[in-house]
């Protein structure tokens, strides 16, 4: 045993440049590495928490218009909110830079837009592969949506719920 020791001693005591050891190298190098570790988990502490915010402002924006999910939270394999209050302008898609994120695998990463125009709001699919759907029918151009009508994204079923205006035409 005491071979061992003292032939991995003499090992990473040798002399590489001048008076640098190959111990001193390998020192070096692993305390990079672990501050790089350190710094590279930081930041995707500080990330989750951005996008945790985020999500949070989203849920707290209070409107009368809203998305209220159908299908059954456990049968997607993301997260998925229960309900989702729309803006005049509302971008739907696998993308976080959307305002409703949808990570469903058959959803495009920019899927389709809800706009309000004049007190309606319509939804236009943004030329997806699997395309936007509204009450089973496949939509082609923009598309006024009315209460209770029901909008599917791939595998996602949402249900638009419009409490100022009620559109049951």
């Amino acid at each position: 045993m005491t071979e061992i020791l003292n032939g991995l001693e003499r090992f990473f005591s040798t002399n590489i440049f001048g008076t640098l050891s190959l111990y001193d190298v390998i020192s070096t190098g692993l305390k990079y590495v672990f501050v790089f570790i350190i710094y590279y988990f930081i930041f995707h502490i500080i990330r989750l928490i951005y996008l945790d915010i985020r999500a949070i402002d989203r849920d707290e924006t209070p409107s009368e218009v809203y998305l209220r999910l159908i299908t059954r939270p456990e049968t997607l394999n993301f997260k998925v909110n229960e309900i989702y209050y729309l803006n005049p302008q509302n971008s739907i898609g696998r993308g976080d830079e959307n305002s409703i994120v949808l990570k469903d695998r058959f959803i495009s990463k920019l899927h389709a837009k809800i706009a309000e125009q004049r007190g309606a709001y319509v939804l236009e699919d943004l030329k997806s592969a699997n395309g936007t759907f509204v009450n089973d029918r496949r939509i082609l151009q923009p598309t006024r949506l009315n209460n209770r009508d029901v909008v599917r994204l791939g595998d996602v079923e949402l249900l638009f719920v419009n409490e100022v205006h009620d559109h049951d035409d």
